[in-house]
């Protein structure tokens, strides 16, 4: 037992020893003589020698850590042993030697974040929470164990304009190179050197039009292997999200114009309505007490009261009926069937076994997937529409019903959406953000890699400058959450900060970091269609930052049919509507639906694009991916908040 302890610690002696010499030893980095041209401009090629890093070759050749990853776009993810990098002498010529690595202790906060340690934090925690190598924290504090250091002590650790690991991808089916344009080129020229043809190229590049100097043109990798002089670009393997087959349709020019209407339609409502709550009229009341004992005592409730979990839907239906009259008042004779449907799924089996649903023109809802799924199902035997009227969490329902259509546009729709406006904005610095701390949601998977796809089109993936930010809550950072962010950020570009989550408290807390950076960084945020309904904010920092979202509704408060909408509805309920009452909702997919239904009859329901009414609060249009699938409404509209504190509606194609 006494070897087997002694061999034991003479383990742990050599490991540590060889762990201080790793941490302790100082490779002094030689600038290299070797000198080579690359299109007419003088570089150093160094050799990277064992135990070198990229921060420590830098300021050997006392040029920034940025222009050496920008010369050398593989060093932002570290360098190994034997790789070449060049360097270029006009900029070390220029520059004034650094200091060896261990020699100065000054404080700086342009160059530094400097982190508190908490308890339980190591230089493994702190590489993985700022983005950077344990040995780049490890020589920033020179002649300090800092892997024995106490709580609360202070540790350095380097700032990086640049993202500081790579991006993981699986391989991409289709690879591509990348072409410069050059001065006096054109799609004509480039086209007949990689021997495509102009609509090809266009097809290969989205909005490509006419190239300008320092452009990118993707090019495929498969239509330049015979020509062997040309040497372009290329980029890493990702994977690239391939648009699935529409059936792409052509929308009328202008509004339909809806009137002089005939003929009779039955329409469905499955809504959760709760009657049996509602209809409970007493409560009990506990909040009084004597002497420590709480009296319970019955009450009636008011008149007025209305179960809460149940007043969206109530708002949605008297928007339905207010479609039901404006229609009714153009020769439509409609007849209307409410059924009170919750999430369990008894009520609906029993729905569908009766047989009421078979003889229906039109069925809205239900709301729930697991009761949307079977009606939708039963519905498509009889060739009967169904219209989802509320997000759902994906849009899975729509496969082989070709008669359901979501009102309200998926996540993923979205996603694409954003990802084709960020890409407008190819040549700064993205900060995607999200709190998928394990890696396995898709949502974030897809979203990063729609963004990468709709980037490819302008710019080699090399060129990209994109820092993946893992968010964390401000109780574990404290102040140190703001300085996190920041060292994702560049001061030498523009930045795109990317919000990839719908969760209240990474929106609202990540918008507060952002603004309180916004005026030493040129900053622009993005985020999903939820950050505009965040109500915890104060509305100063969507302004102050002038953010830009996308939003499934926007209404116009100036348009006539919106003041008699909110006249109407005023007078028949005596209440208003708020901006986001399911009210507009249930208004627009009546008024949409039965009107597309009495003017165009089953023409309608296969191609909704012959009908566009003008609405109160969204606009339809409905594309689906495949023939047997359902219909997916694309439509959001983007908003900006302006510094002149107006919300407003940005115009796009």
């Amino acid at each position: 037992m006494k070897i087997i302890s002694w061999v034991k610690a003479l383990t742990v002696v050599i490991i540590l020893l060889i762990f201080s010499s790793t941490v302790y030893s100082q490779v002094i980095v030689e600038r290299s003589k070797d000198k080579v041209i690359i299109s007419g401009i003088p570089y150093y090629v160094h050799l990277v020698k064992k135990g070198e890093t990229a921060y420590s070759i830098s300021r050997a050749y006392g040029i920034p850590v940025e222009e050496l990853a920008k010369e050398n776009p593989p060093a932002v993810y570290g360098v190994n042993e034997g790789q070449a990098l060049r360097i270029p002498i006009k900029s070390v010529i220029e520059a004034v030697p650094s200091e060896p690595l261990a020699v100065t202790k000054q404080r700086d906060e342009n160059k530094f974040i400097y982190h508190n340690l908490k308890p339980g934090e190591t230089v493994y925690f702190l590489s993985k929470s700022y983005g950077v190598s344990e040995n780049e924290i490890i020589l920033s504090n020179p002649g300090i164990d800092i892997n024995k250091l106490s709580v609360g002590s202070e540790v350095a650790v380097p700032r990086r304009e640049f993202m500081s690991s790579r991006q993981k991808f699986d391989d991409q089916e289709k690879k591509y190179i990348y072409h410069k344009v050059l001065k006096g080129e054109s799609l004509s020229s480039i086209s007949e050197k990689y021997g495509l043809t102009i609509r090809e190229l266009r097809k290969e590049n989205r909005d490509l039009r006419f190239p300008q100097v320092d452009d990118f043109v993707r090019i495929p990798e498969t239509k330049t292997s015979d020509n062997q002089k040309i040497e372009p670009v290329k980029a890493d393997s990702v994977i690239t999200i391939v648009e699935e087959p529409v059936i792409t349709m052509e929308r009328q020019v202008g509004y339909t114009q809806v009137k002089d209407i005939r003929g009779s339609l039955d329409v469905a409502v499955l809504l959760p309505f709760y009657l049996k709550e509602n209809a409970e009229r007493t409560e009990i009341d506990s909040s009084k007490s004597i002497n420590g004992k709480k009296i319970y005592k019955e009450i009636t409730r008011p008149e007025e009261w209305i179960y809460p979990r149940s007043l969206d839907f109530v708002e949605m239906y008297e928007g339905i009926l207010l479609a039901a009259d404006t229609l009714r008042s153009l020769g439509l004779d409609i007849n209307l069937y409410p059924y009170d449907i919750k999430s369990d799924t008894i009520e609906i089996t029993k729905l569908i076994m009766s047989g009421k649903l078979a003889g229906m023109d039109l069925i809205i809802g239900p709301v729930y997937s697991n009761n949307l799924t079977p009606v939708a199902a039963y519905a498509r035997d009889l060739g009967i529409p169904v219209v989802s009227p509320v997000p759902l969490i994906n849009n899975s329902a729509l496969v082989n019903n070709p008669n359901l259509f979501m009102a309200s546009s998926s996540l993923e729709i979205a996603q694409k959406t954003l990802a084709k406006k960020i890409s407008e904005y190819h040549d700064h610095n993205f900060v995607f953000i999200h709190s998928d701390t394990l890696g396995i949601d898709e949502d974030v998977k897809r979203f990063k890699n729609l963004i990468f796809t709709e980037l490819s089109y302008k710019l080699p993936y090399e060129e990209i400058k994109f820092k993946e930010f893992i968010f964390y809550s401000r109780s574990m950072f404290d102040n140190d959450s703001i300085n996190r962010l920041s060292h994702a950020l560049s001061e030498q570009s523009k930045n795109i900060v990317i919000i990839a989550s719908e969760e209240a408290p990474v929106i609202s807390e990540t918008i507060m970091d952002v603004h309180g950076l916004s005026k030493k960084f040129d900053i622009k945020v993005f985020g999903y269609p939820a950050m505009r309904d965040i109500d915890n904010l104060d509305p100063k920092y969507f302004f102050d930052l002038d953010i830009m979202v996308y939003s499934p509704y926007w209404i116009d408060y100036t348009k006539n049919d919106v003041k008699q909408f909110y006249s109407d509805f005023r007078q028949k309920y005596l209440t208003e509507p708020s901006e986001k009452s399911y009210a507009w909702q249930g208004y627009d997919i009546s008024y949409y639906f039965l009107s597309g239904i009495a003017m165009h009859g089953k023409d309608f329901i296969a191609h909704p694009e012959i009908h566009y009414p003008d609405l109160l609060q969204t606009e339809y249009y409905f594309m689906r991916k495949e023939a047997g699938n359902g219909f997916e409404n694309q439509k959001l509209f983007l908003i900006r908040y302006t510094k002149d504190y107006e919300v407003k509606l940005v115009e796009e194609d």
